[in-house]
């Protein structure tokens, strides 16, 4: 009942702005409802229910679905770039080669230890071997026969130390050749041939992109999200996610990318500076088109089962409230408050509230009516006014 009483209040004080500014000219044979010849001919549509879909870009930012930094796991002076800036490298693929002499120098002293070791555990095996039949004799005592193989376990436990440390170095001397962890695309190279670097170095050697696959992030404000949430079937978040429809890609230069994109995720939390929340859309990238830091813009599809829609130029504003003049059966006006979604359709609003199938409302050209005028409707096919609304189907 309040509502009501505010809707007619601001029905009222609308009615006494439009008699103020039109009410001057008492001779006006045409701009008022009721000339002398009787209620005046006014545009009049009949609005329906019907499928469309809505279609949102949101700015976008593009990221490879890996970005590693090539960094040196050991010191020495690049003395080869076996690759340039935006190559297109697979796993494995060399990319530089690290000029570290002492690595070389520890393989090979780690190989004359061998050598060394050998030879120790090969004269530990002979002295066990003459002194156990001596002791079988009871010529010599177990004691050195214990000390015997004591010596052999010993210099066995050298020689395997002398391995991991074979091992060792040859991994260290494979560090001086820089292969790619994945398949992508090689990003700036800071450093030329003859730079020192480290594994403490400021800068990487190189990033290396993997972009088969780019993923969009964006962003939705709450009202979005919850807007695009109530039409999407699903019980809770994760269901909803993927149930929500293909995406596109809008590029930097207005180009529509030809592969659809899916919606994946959506932050658990909503940025309280921003009110947004961050949601990843995924698109295949087998050209490599796309690449890390490209800018774009999500083209987001909701689609809508049963919606009526209005013209914006059907609809005018009182106190920040959207209002349509209404057409009764008996030819009168009604200014009736409607709720209308955030999203639009190109030059059509989507009624949530305050219209239901077979109302008729005035086109357009109504600044002169007030509330209950008479009007002589001139029914307009639905069909030419919403022409450029197209059924949808989910």
């Amino acid at each position: 009942m309040k509502k009501a009483t505010q809707l007619l209040t601001l029905a009222g004080t609308f009615s006494i702005l439009i008699a103020a500014c039109s009410g001057g000219d008492k001779n006006q044979k045409a701009g008022g409802p009721a000339g002398p010849t009787g209620p005046q001919p006014y545009p009049v549509v009949q609005v329906d229910e019907q499928n469309t879909s809505l279609e949102t870009d949101y700015p976008a930012t593009l990221e490879g679905m890996q970005n590693v930094d090539i960094r040196p796991k050991i010191d020495g002076f690049i003395e080869r770039i076996y690759v340039d800036e935006g190559a297109t490298v697979k796993q494995g693929q060399p990319l530089f080669a690290i000029n570290a002499p002492q690595y070389e120098q520890a393989v090979r002293t780690a190989e004359a230890a061998i050598k060394s070791a050998e030879a120790d555990v090969n004269a530990a095996q002979l002295q066990y071997n003459k002194t156990k039949p001596l002791v079988e004799k009871d010529i010599i005592s177990k004691f050195d026969l214990q000390n015997a193989e004591l010596t052999l376990t010993a210099k066995k436990a050298n020689l395997a130390q002398a391995k991991a440390a074979l091992v060792n170095a040859k991994v260290n001397l494979g560090y001086t050749v820089v292969t790619s962890p994945v398949n992508g695309v090689i990003g700036t190279i800071p450093y030329k041939v003859g730079a020192l670097v480290s594994s403490n170095s400021q800068l990487p050697l190189t990033t290396v992109s993997n972009i088969s696959k780019v993923f969009a992030y964006f962003s939705l404000n709450e009202k979005q999200l919850l807007d695009i949430s109530r039409n999407v079937k699903g019980n809770n978040l994760a269901d909803k996610i993927k149930q929500m429809p293909a995406v596109s890609l809008v590029l930097a230069d207005g180009s529509i990318y030809n592969e659809k994109g899916k919606i994946e995720t959506v932050s658990g939390q909503i940025n309280s500076q921003t009110g947004a929340s961050s949601l990843r859309a995924t698109f295949s990238n087998p050209n490599g088109l796309l690449r890390t830091g490209g800018s774009a813009s999500i083209r987001v599809p909701q689609y809508l089962k049963n919606a009526i829609l209005v013209p914006q130029k059907s609809t005018t504003d009182i106190q920040g409230k959207k209002f349509v003049y209404l057409v009764t059966d008996t030819g009168g006006v009604k200014i009736t408050n409607i709720e209308i979604m955030e999203l639009t359709k190109g030059n059509f609003f989507v009624v949530t509230n305050g219209l239901k199938t077979g109302d008729k409302i005035i086109l357009e050209g109504f600044s002169g009516l007030k509330e209950g005028d008479k009007i002589k409707p001139v029914n307009k096919p639905a069909d030419s006014v919403f022409a450029d609304i197209k059924n949808a189907k989910p």
